[in-house]
């Protein structure tokens, strides 16, 4: 159209969003002050999963692109959302996270370089213990060992469309199995999957608050229902750990 300005989405930052008018705000904030260090265009998409709070209120008025979306499906929500977004890249974090002010001039920096697919970042919890702390060293060995990573997810477009972004039949662990996939992804075509260890994502311990801070340790004794959640025969545990929740 003449006299027009089309504005070219670098960055689109996906985070799905459950009843979470208490945290989201945080988050979109800790966004938008990482936006204004970014030599890019960002837009925020919240993906609103099935929301009877203000979630969506606070959103609008954030100047987010809202998305409602009534799936019982973490990697479905996610996946919804970065399907109504823009950008050349993707990133997706939850709403009770708080991101680094230098974590999208990092995704940049590096996805730029060529030399990367993508990745995860560094997680620490807004408060610490005992329980919390060897809770996340034992998660920080894991994913070392495996080279991979959480957290905030990011990679370009073409990569997340490339490996089909989350996978829907998995109501559970999709997280680790979208970074996997991408790390295969870029060994196939010669580029490396990275934790930004320089731009450590804050994330609520409110799990910590409700269930113990020893609670991740003592989910031996629950794995019969974690199994089934991963097998898809029985929504119990992810019902009342992940799509339920809410601190």
């Amino acid at each position: 159209m003449v006299g027009s300005t089309v504005v070219r989405v670098r960055c689109s930052v996906v985070v799905p969003a459950h009843n979470e008018e208490l945290l989201l705000p945080r988050a979109l904030a800790s966004i938008r002050s990482a936006a204004s260090r970014a030599d890019a265009e960002v837009e925020i998409v919240v993906v609103a999963n099935r929301c009877t709070d203000d979630t969506v209120l606070l959103a609008r008025g954030a100047g987010a692109t809202v998305v409602a979306s009534e799936a019982r499906n973490i990697a479905a929500v996610r996946n919804d959302g970065v399907a109504r977004s823009a950008g050349e890249v993707v990133v997706t974090m939850d709403a009770d996270a708080v991101m680094a002010e230098c974590a999208l001039v990092e995704v940049d920096r590096r996805l730029t370089s060529g030399r990367y697919v993508g990745g995860g970042t560094k997680v620490r919890l807004d408060r610490t213990s005992a329980g919390i702390r060897t809770t996340l060293a034992l998660v920080e060995i894991t994913t070392f060992v495996l080279r991979l990573g959480g957290g905030m997810f990011w990679c370009a477009r073409r990569d997340f469309d490339a490996i089909g972004g989350f996978d829907e039949s998995l109501l559970l662990a999709e997280d680790l199995a979208f970074a996997r996939r991408l790390r295969d992804h870029g060994r196939r075509t010669d580029r490396r999957f990275t934790v930004l260890r320089d731009a450590p994502l804050v994330v609520s311990a409110r799990k910590f608050d409700r269930y113990g801070d020893w609670h991740m340790l003592r989910m031996v004794w629950q794995l019969p229902e974690i199994r089934a959640s991963l097998r898809g025969r029985d929504t119990a545990f992810v019902d009342r750990y992940f799509f339920d929740f809410n601190g």
